[in-house]
């Protein structure tokens, strides 16, 4: 955490940069869920986010799906849409086909990943020999395709497949040095390991803005599932708020919307103005925490 000195220091509210939010969605695969999806969407979008984020199915499994929900985005909403695209499975000429693709779409903004193999998360990652190496080959290889706003992924807890942390900050250094705008975190829960994350970064000579993802617990369980599957960990005071609520949702709401707001006005007490929050399709909870950060339509 920031010391006293540095919190005394700090910028007052009204002195702060404009707050900046951007939501994660997914591509849905059935008509009721794409129901949702727009409901979301149309909820979200009066907020002003500075891009709304579609992701991308492992091996480009929902290539076409994506590129379809981020056009319509684009073109109903006015609000800028964000493609997911990973490296996975494609030759470097594949990829370079789906960035012109999304460039002819009007889609200007790339998260640029390098995705995991499709053997599962934990699996080693062996690129196509004719494809993109990394993600900061990838950053680099949409780069030259034009005038992209791209963010790439950070890790707070350190990526699974990373040596130690100077290979991880190393790695989002040279995602960064490749032509990437801002990184954008992999959920976490404890707001100790983003700052102390982005106190490695900047030591490592990294500029870009590292922005928090952050999670609203919709179902505990599916996101204990998630956290084990990619590497975050779940406090153990956080499994013990959710504790014996798997039968009681409405109780399960009320405390994960006190968990997610502990967490984002801890992050706006410590300087952070900038926010992603990953829906899974949903906009309550986001709602809800965009307000308690000043944020309304």
């Amino acid at each position: 955490m920031l010391d006293d000195n540095l919190r005394a220091s700090r910028k007052t509210a009204h002195q702060r940069p404009e707050l900046q939010l951007s939501f994660e969605f997914f591509p849905p695969k059935t008509d009721a869920m794409e129901e949702r999806f727009w409901d979301s969407i149309s909820k979200l979008a009066p907020l002003s986010p500075r891009f709304v984020s579609v992701t991308y199915g492992a091996g480009g499994s929902t290539r076409e799906r994506t590129l379809r929900m981020v056009s319509r985005i684009t073109s109903d909403t006015g609000v800028a849409a964000a493609a997911h695209l990973t490296c996975v499975g494609a030759t470097r000429d594949e990829v370079d086909e789906v960035v012109r693709g999304y460039k002819q779409a009007g889609v200007n903004s790339i998260v640029a990943l390098r995705g995991d193999p499709p053997e599962g998360v934990g699996q080693p990652f062996t690129p196509h020999p004719e494809g993109y190496q990394n993600a900061a080959d990838l950053v680099a290889g949409i780069r030259r395709q034009g005038d992209f706003d791209i963010s790439v992924a950070a890790y707070p807890e350190k990526h699974p497949q990373s040596a130690d942390w100077d290979a991880d900050i190393d790695n989002l250094k040279r995602k960064i040095d490749a032509g990437a705008n801002r990184a954008i975190t992999q959920m976490f829960f404890s707001n100790a390991d983003y700052l102390r994350y982005v106190e490695r970064a900047q030591k490592a000579g990294v500029t870009a803005t590292i922005v928090p993802g952050i999670q609203p617990i919709h179902s505990f369980k599916q996101i204990s599932g998630f956290a084990s599957r990619c590497g975050a960990s779940i406090p153990a005071w956080l499994a013990e708020r959710f504790e014996g609520l798997e039968d009681d949702p409405e109780t399960h709401a009320l405390v994960a919307a006190a968990v997610a707001a502990e967490q984002v006005t801890e992050l706006l007490d410590e300087g952070v103005t900038e926010f992603h929050f990953y829906t899974l399709n949903r906009s309550n909870l986001v709602l809800a925490l965009a307000r308690l950060l000043g944020r309304r339509p």
